[in-house]
């Protein structure tokens, strides 16, 4: 018996990077969509077009690289989103239109102040003045899960008929729950008279922890989109996650009568690369693509593995990427090999000479780590870009040159430093409680940013005592915050580029977190 295909639409791009402190450069923002396509996304939701001219750029940029899957920004139900929506996705082997309007009363009352009439007005001539740029249309009904049933169905059929090709309902605040989500896509699938003219789509929020299960039960009753992310990224709690739809379904076929196009092959690899670019961990535990997800510690559950692996795993953990993750390459390793495998990872560079200077920091990290591994290598090419952000007139670009920090038991922590402010050396000297505090002190000492440390967070980039550590950080000026991250096989030194780094991004012309609206 055929199976429906069942269309993945990733927004990570968009709704996971609305997560606070996931902010994206326009170029890691095109090696997270080169993954997807090479994961086999049917669709991208890049951006927000209207949130700023660096995000339209980002969009565009995606729509030029990526031919395999389509390419979605999101826009209001107002014209300068949609027109500029359109103008961002044109460029696109398959482009798409994704617009919506609120359909909750408590939204259409609070947040619009507009009638219920006015609304499915609204809709429609955006659906129709979206239709004019492009054929592929989606319309979302934002808050659908505190909607009123009658209501839904008449905008739906409304939008239905005025072009719009997928009706997207979300449980916007992640309100729902399984049975009673998934019977509400059934019923509306079953009420709408022209519902037959439309793929009905799902993208759930996770504020109950439900995202994934509600996903899945409208699946059942015929949702034949599900909108996801990597790593579950997105606002608040984040939003359902990619990895654990697709396997759900590809290891229960009993249950959903559909098939994805993903290669699952790849999960692994694209959910490392978020998370490295991002500097959001994976918590051990998660789902499919957690360090323990494919662990055992129990004595009867390695015995049982070890005697017919099916007794305690229900998937191979191969299939999702597992098998992949060393890279056996050194110090005597040449370009070609390391291009190769930069190849396989999906990651890719704009011009020679990005790729002679990632094979030169490698050379570097190989000189003084004996294994190298993928995450390795994703997080060398996530710190050249944060290297070079770029900037407004009044920005600064600073450059850590030199360090030197005195730690001892029972002594104040003193950290030296020189620091390049737009190519002039400073000599430094901080003083902290201690020596991440005497680092960020010395470089407040050149910077006087006037910022407030909102987070700091180290991580292991890989296993074992010579992993290289990520530092995140996050500072707050007024109502901006910024975002840095930086590795080294020196804590201090991850440190203080993470800190430097999100004070240069203080100076970004613009910025491509959009924060204008959210499904």
């Amino acid at each position: 018996m055929s199976k429906d295909r069942l269309v993945i639409f990733d927004t990570t791009l968009r709704d996971g990077e609305q997560s606070p402190g996931a902010s994206m450069t326009k170029e890691e923002k095109l090696q997270v969509a080169r993954t997807l396509e090479k994961l086999g996304v049917d669709v991208i939701e890049a951006g927000f077009a209207i949130a700023s001219p660096g995000d339209f750029d980002a969009v565009r940029s995606i729509a030029e690289l990526v031919k395999d899957s389509t390419v979605c920004s999101l826009s209001r139900a107002v014209r300068a989103d949609i027109e500029r929506a359109g103008e961002a996705v044109k460029v696109a082997n398959s482009g798409r239109i994704h617009t919506f309007i609120a359909t909750s009363p408590i939204h259409m009352k609070y947040k619009l102040q507009m009638e219920p009439d006015q609304v499915v007005e609204q809709a429609v001539n955006a659906v129709k003045m979206a239709r004019n740029l492009i054929d592929d249309v989606e319309f979302s009904l934002e808050d659908a899960s505190r909607s009123e049933f009658d209501f839904m169905c008449r905008i739906t059929e409304a939008v239905i008929a005025a072009g719009a090709r997928t009706i997207n309902v979300p449980d916007t605040v992640g309100y729902g729950t399984p049975e009673e989500y998934g019977d509400v896509i059934g019923r509306m699938i079953a009420n709408i008279p022209n519902s037959d003219q439309a793929i009905f789509s799902v993208h759930c929020h996770n504020d109950l922890g439900l995202a994934v299960a509600n996903s899945l039960s409208a699946v059942h009753q015929g949702a034949r989109q599900v909108e996801c992310t990597i790593n579950g990224l997105g606002e608040r709690a984040g939003n359902a996650s990619l990895e654990e739809i697709v396997m759900a379904i590809r290891t229960r076929q009993d249950l959903y009568p559909v098939q994805t196009g993903i290669r699952t092959e790849n999960i692994v690899p694209a959910s490392k690369l978020v998370s490295a670019i991002t500097g959001f961990p994976v918590q051990p535990n998660k789902a499919i693509v957690g360090a323990n997800a494919f662990s055992h510690e129990s004595g009867i559950h390695q015995d049982g593995v070890l005697k017919h692996r099916e007794t305690y795993e229900i998937m191979k953990a191969e299939d999702v990427g597992w098998n992949t993750n060393k890279l056996v390459l050194g110090k005597l390793s040449g370009r070609a090999a390391f291009s190769s495998r930069l190849d396989e990872l999906g990651i890719g560079f704009d011009t020679k000479e990005e790729l002679n200077d990632a094979f030169a920091r490698f050379k570097l990290l190989a000189d003084k780590k004996r294994e190298i591994y993928d995450d390795d290598l994703r997080k060398l090419v996530s710190e050249m870009h944060n290297e070079h952000p770029p900037l407004d007139t009044e920005g600064h670009v600073f450059k850590l040159v030199t360090m030197d920090v005195d730690s001892r038991m029972g002594e104040t922590p003193v950290a030296h430093m020189v620091i390049k402010e737009d190519g002039i050396e400073h000599d430094l000297k901080g003083e902290g409680n201690g020596p991440v505090d005497a680092v960020f002190k010395a470089i407040e000492g050149l910077a006087n940013s006037g910022c407030e440390l909102e987070l700091y967070n180290v991580n292991a980039v890989t296993a074992g005592t010579e992993s290289q550590a990520e530092v995140k950080v996050s500072l707050n000026k007024g109502d901006r915050k910024v975002n840095g991250s930086g590795a080294d096989l020196d804590i201090l030194v991850a440190s203080a580029k993470a800190y430097i780094n999100a004070l240069n991004a203080l100076g970004r012309e613009e910025r491509t977190n959009p924060h204008i609206g959210a499904v």
